[in-house]
């Protein structure tokens, strides 16, 4: 493991006051304590953000930002890519461009060298990390140095007092909790603010040679339904949009939505997703431009159907 890593962790928030306690209470617990972490409220309508002030007092790592009023627009937040432009302002603030451990800045001596943060991670705000996730995760980076993206795997509570685990292809990273080192997030030249994000990075690092890996043994409880922040249908459309937008081929699309189709509400979800790409593609919707993006992708596509069928 390398010598001294300093993890930045920046949460983009709203109306998170049902599970904010929770997910302090699990970064609190992490050993080692990530050098900072920047929670920056989107206009919450609750309590989101005077929680989140008050454990600022309690957690000496722990910063809190507003996010500046967005424009009225669109209904569908996500779909704006608002998270990933919070996440890029909160990122600003903590000074990863150039590098600076910030948090400290106050008691560095005139002319003393600043440790720069080695890795990023995106922690939604209703994520629970159990202990020792840091720990493991710092293992898996410093075990494979071609490890450029790197998460857990979400387990929800339901309603019989179970879990249920989402499951999630090997190569896929969840968005609600996704770990870059600094040479893969400098690579791939950041989180685009756009849908589809959480997939647009994750291509970009495998076609810099990075590697990408979700792992089932660093189980965090996701303590809101997945796609149900403004409702599972639209979440599953905009899933489906997200196919479109990152050049998912219309076969492949058809597939997944057999699968989608499992998840509550059953069957509808599997339509909501195929009508969230259909739109899209009679709408003419933004695709990534970058050819070399686009062959990448269809190529990767194909290697994992033909693997699939042997």
């Amino acid at each position: 493991m390398e010598a001294h890593p300093h993890v930045l962790i920046v949460s983009p928030m709203r109306n998170e006051g049902a599970h904010i306690a929770r997910v302090a209470r699990g970064v609190a617990a992490q050993e080692p304590a990530p050098a900072r972490w920047v929670a920056i409220d989107d206009g919450s309508s609750d309590d989101t953000y005077e929680q989140l002030s008050a454990l600022s007092g309690e957690l000496d790592f722990l910063t809190v930002l507003r996010a500046p009023a967005q424009a009225p627009g669109a209904h569908d937040r996500l779909a704006r890519a608002v998270e990933a432009r919070n996440f890029n302002l909160a990122l600003a603030h903590a000074g990863w461009e150039d590098g600076a451990q910030t948090r400290w800045d106050a008691d560095l001596r005139p002319g003393a060298e600043r440790d720069p943060y080695t890795h990023v991670m995106k922690l939604d705000g209703d994520i629970e990390l159990p202990p020792g996730y840091l720990a493991g995760l710092l293992a898996r980076f410093a075990a494979n140095p071609r490890l450029g993206i790197a998460g857990g795997t979400l387990v929800e509570p339901t309603s019989g007092g179970g879990e249920r685990t989402i499951r999630i292809a090997r190569h896929h990273v969840h968005g609600a909790l996704k770990c870059y080192t600094r040479a893969c997030f400098t690579a791939i030249g950041g989180v685009h603010e756009r849908l589809g994000w959480d997939t647009i990075d994750e291509t970009y690092a495998r076609m810099r040679g990075f590697q990408t890996q979700s792992f089932s043994e660093l189980q965090c409880v996701h303590h809101r339904p997945l796609a149900s922040a403004d409702g599972a249908l639209r979440g599953h459309a905009r899933h489906g949009e997200c196919a479109y937008i990152t050049h998912y081929g219309a076969l492949w699309v058809a597939l997944r939505s057999l699968r989608v189709a499992r998840r509550p509400p059953a069957g509808l979800s599997g339509a909501a997703f195929l009508y969230g790409y259909a739109r899209a593609s009679v709408r003419r919707t933004e695709r990534v431009a970058d050819r070399e993006y686009r062959s990448f992708t269809r190529r990767e596509l194909r290697g994992r159907m033909l693997g699939a069928l042997r």
